[in-house]
């Protein structure tokens, strides 16, 4: 066993605790493991250098030797990048990370949530500080999003947040670079981000900052709220396919006839 931090937490990645849950998210979403001959090997986070600062929380947290270290390099987005990179090497930090859900090598199609207990807004946290997003759209709308390879990490968001907002996701991978895009706005939005960036959580400092500065909007007062989406069900699919006509169809199952219409459209047409 590598040496220990003696003022470290005793349980490394006990998920049900919220810091550990936090990082477990943002490294299986922005980590990576490797592995060489002899069980050596890696556990790594590149980040903006603007945001050691959580990196320097995960080495409190990790009661085994790391070390952070930071460079400045050219990328095909910048003439010069700023990072910073925390690394530690021990084979049972790996092991453990590896057995909770983080995979060697390429990961980003296939990361789940943890089949074991967690702290899930923590969890959820650390996703959406790795490759989410929040703040204000360029009409001063505020938004909440994910962007996500994974099926599973997106649905999982999905699903929490209508657990949490009431509101339905329903998303799936766009066709320019096969990724799941998730996305909240207005109350929606807000009500996320106060509830995954409570007061003295984990998180990016700069992602912490916006979703407090989101909680200060206000709908405009000619600004409609739109009623929720009546989804589709199995039984109304097929009343419409029996009946093959949008306006019988609207009458039976109240609905308008451009709806019905819509929907036969994409019943044959295999996009529904």
């Amino acid at each position: 066993m590598a040496d220990q931090d003696p003022s470290a937490p005793a349980r490394f990645m006990d998920l049900e605790d919220p810091r550990y849950a936090y990082m477990f998210g943002f490294i299986q979403a922005d980590g990576h493991l490797s592995q060489q001959s002899r069980q050596r090997g890696q556990l790594s986070v590149e980040i903006n250098a603007r945001d050691i600062h959580i990196l320097r929380e995960f080495q409190q947290l990790t009661p085994y030797n790391s070390s952070i270290r930071e460079r400045v390099r050219s990328t095909n987005f910048a003439a010069t990048h700023h990072s910073a990179t925390w690394s530690v090497s021990s084979l049972e930090a790996r092991t453990i990370v590896n057995e909770l859900g983080i995979p060697y090598g390429k990961k980003s199609l296939i990361i789940k949530p943890p089949r074991t207990d967690f702290s899930r807004p923590d969890y959820l946290r650390g996703i959406i500080d790795a490759d989410g997003s929040l703040g204000w759209t360029a009409q001063g709308i505020p938004f909440l999003s994910l962007t996500s390879a994974s099926t599973a990490i997106a649905a999982y968001l999905c699903h929490y947040g209508k657990k949490i907002t009431g509101t339905q996701r329903i998303t799936s991978r766009n066709k320019r670079d096969g990724v799941y895009n998730v996305c909240y706005y207005k109350e929606t939005a807000q009500q996320l981000a106060a509830h995954f960036y409570y007061n003295g959580c984990l998180a990016l400092d700069h992602k912490k900052a916006n979703a407090d500065a989101i909680q200060s909007w206000v709908r405009p007062a000619e600004m409609k709220i739109a009623p929720p989406r009546r989804r589709w069900t199995q039984r109304e699919d097929e009343t419409l396919l029996r009946l093959n006509d949008p306006r019988a169809a609207g009458i039976a199952l109240d609905r308008t006839e451009q709806s019905c219409f819509m929907r036969l459209w994409r019943l044959r047409t295999g996009k529904a």
